[in-house]
């Protein structure tokens, strides 16, 4: 299952029901401080029973409990529904058979807690279309010797007799046409036993959420970077607790053999104080273990940066995450509040880049709060919640239409990137090594006589917008299309790479084809790839060999000790326009053509 939207109501800030759609990979919430965007996260944690968060009087919206409200309520809608519910080896069923969908298809939880309370939900409701006439309304609390007597007019129906679910349908199948309303259906008294094992599947198919707070603590004792590795050891001494009881009995005969030779010594000096001594372990022998994580010259977690301890700690939470759903299809939702705390710059925008791309996993969602434009920039823009206030003061959501997104980043502080103020047009790129890629090429392969101009030479800008999509790719193409900026989008291709990378590739130049502009992306994989082994060679003695299709950044960066982003940097300058040539070549039916060329003759073509 996967999440699909949030509904809070008299929850802290949020008074009226506020609903906020999750994107099913990156959802970016944004708005300015204390305006409720840590509240939706934390909202997530009480509802999914997160160890440590719990709901306490004071998240009853004040206003709603002076108007006589003593509940409040969390609930979740969740898509991407389990095709059928298996309660045992020969019993299934369905959510949409036994009437758990609301009216719009997804299967939602409701959970309520009284403002007067701490700790766990008053009642967890299933909101659903539901039969409303009898008996049709309450089959589901029915034991199956119930269902027997309200089904004997159809048991005939019925193939199997002990299958509860069977009888349901049977019975709801005999009574066609009938009546279905919106309901709240308690799983405590709604439930009956039999349905009590649909409500136990359906809770091992929900996804497992992790949150990782911006004012958590960050050292090597805090208990969240304990757990995975001390289950860690745990599970080794699991797998070794053969040996070790074998070595503690060993043990315990030793020093039994020591004790024992000890008072045969006393009894000769001392008989009747040796007889009063009986040798016994005070208790067995415990195996703990401190453990922790050096870094160079020994120096522990607690005592690096606080940047560098976030960044541990944040792995750390993704381990444990990871491992509560290793080996099963459910999803993983990691929220995160304001990753760019505690982190240099470089930082900041490495980790955002490593959660998109976490996010584009299967079974993976991702939620962050941030504030940082450099952060909120690279959020694509359908996963965009801007969190404000209404006329009132009343916190709202808002989804990224261009009005809203208009809003967003004004209040954000998100600027396109420079250098459009001399362009007659420009080419959107993802990052620095494309520039260099596209520069170097036009340069080599004017000078060489195979173009008549270079991008410079016609005033086209290679723009980095951080991934096509983004926030920043938004702002930079009104700003663009505000200044009459003629405009196409370069990316790499990613073949042979992640598939739903490829895919989402895919789904961009659509959108971009749609808007009437062009749209070019690598034949080969990565710009990398079109390096020259030779050169590489030449220039460092190692020989390398990679295929158009294969991760050539790092196989590169790897051979070469060159950070893999700086591969192109180092290596592209050098190569000559007969290299660029031999090296973007392909066959074309019978006729072999040059792709840079094409890509460059392309580009130019925005300001023909």
């Amino acid at each position: 299952m996967r999440l699909k939207k949030i509904k809070l109501t008299n929850f802290r800030g949020y008074r009226n029901t506020i609903e906020i759609p999750v994107d099913e990979a990156m959802t970016g919430i944004v708005g300015r401080n204390d305006f409720g965007k840590s509240t939706i996260l934390e909202a997530l944690a009480i509802f999914f029973e997160i160890d440590g968060i719990k709901a306490d009087k004071n998240d009853m919206n004040c206003f709603s409990m002076v108007n006589g409200e003593n509940h409040f309520e969390i609930s979740c809608e969740f898509d991407d529904l389990p095709p059928v519910i298996l309660i045992d080896e020969r019993v299934s069923t369905t959510l949409a058979s036994e009437h758990l969908l609301n009216s719009h298809g997804y299967f939602e939880i409701v959970k309520t807690f009284k403002a007067t309370t701490t700790g766990k939900p008053d009642k967890t409701y299933i909101r659903c279309q539901h039969p409303v006439n009898e008996p049709l309304n309450n089959l589901l609390g029915m034991k199956i010797s119930e269902l027997r007597v309200t089904g004997k007019d159809v048991e005939k129906n019925v193939e199997d007799k002990r299958t509860a679910s069977l009888w349901r349908q049977a019975i709801r199948d005999a009574a066609m046409p009938y009546e279905c309303a919106e309901i709240l259906l308690d799983v405590d008294k709604g439930l009956g036993t039999e349905t009590k094992s649909i409500w136990g599947r359906i809770l091992e198919q929900l996804p497992t959420f992790a949150l990782f707070k911006a004012d958590r603590e960050s050292s090597d004792g805090d208990s969240e970077a304990k757990n995975p590795l001390q289950q860690a050891v745990k599970d080794a001494q699991a797998a070794l607790q053969e040996k070790i009881s074998a070595l503690e009995q060993e043990i315990q005969d030793s020093v039994l053999d020591v004790a024992g030779r000890t008072l045969d010594k006393l009894r000769e000096m001392a008989p009747e104080l040796a007889n009063e001594l009986t040798p016994r372990f005070k208790e067995k022998p415990k195996w703990t273990f401190n453990f922790t994580l050096d870094g160079e010259n020994g120096i522990p977690i607690n005592k690096r940066g606080s940047g560098v301890r976030r960044l541990i700690l944040l792995n750390f939470f993704r381990a444990e995450a990871e491992k509560a759903v290793s080996g099963t299809p459910r999803n993983v939702i990691y929220a995160i509040e304001e990753p760019e705390t505690s982190q240099h710059p470089n930082y900041q925008v490495m980790l955002m880049k490593a959660l998109l791309s976490l996010s584009n996993q299967s079974n993976r969602q991702i939620i962050v709060t941030t504030h940082v434009p450099a952060l909120a920039g690279l959020i694509p823009v359908e996963g965009i919640r801007y969190v404000t206030k209404d006329a009132d003061g009343q916190p709202v959501v808002k989804m990224p239409e261009d009005a809203v997104l208009r809003e967003a980043t004004e209040s954000l502080g998100v600027l396109p990137e420079t250098g459009m103020e001399r362009a007659k047009g420009i080419v959107l790129v993802e990052g620095k090594s494309d520039v260099t890629f596209l520069r170097h090429a036009g340069k080599c392969l004017k000078k060489s006589g195979y173009i008549p101009v270079s991008l410079e030479d016609v005033n086209i800008v290679p723009i980095l917008i951080g991934g096509c999509g983004s926030v920043k790719h938004w702002v930079t193409l009104n700003l663009a299309n505000d200044l009459g900026l003629p405009w196409c989008v370069f990316l790499d291709s990613d073949i042979g790479g992640d598939p739903v990378q490829v895919l989402s590739i895919e789904k961009r130049k659509k959108e971009v084809e749609q808007a009437g502009k062009m749209f070019f992306a690598t034949r080969k994989r990565e710009v990398e790839n079109y390096l020259c082994p030779d050169l590489i060679k030449d220039e460092t003695g190692v020989q390398i060999v990679f295929t158009d299709t294969c991760d050539a950044k790092n196989i590169i960066g790897k051979a070469t000790s060159t950070k893999p982003n700086d591969v192109l940097d180092r290596f592209w300058p050098l190569m000559t326009a007969k290299k660029i040539i031999t090296c973007s070549t392909y066959r074309d039916g019978n006729d072999d053509k040059i792709e840079l060329i094409e890509l460059l003759e392309g580009i130019v073509s925005l300001v023909d």
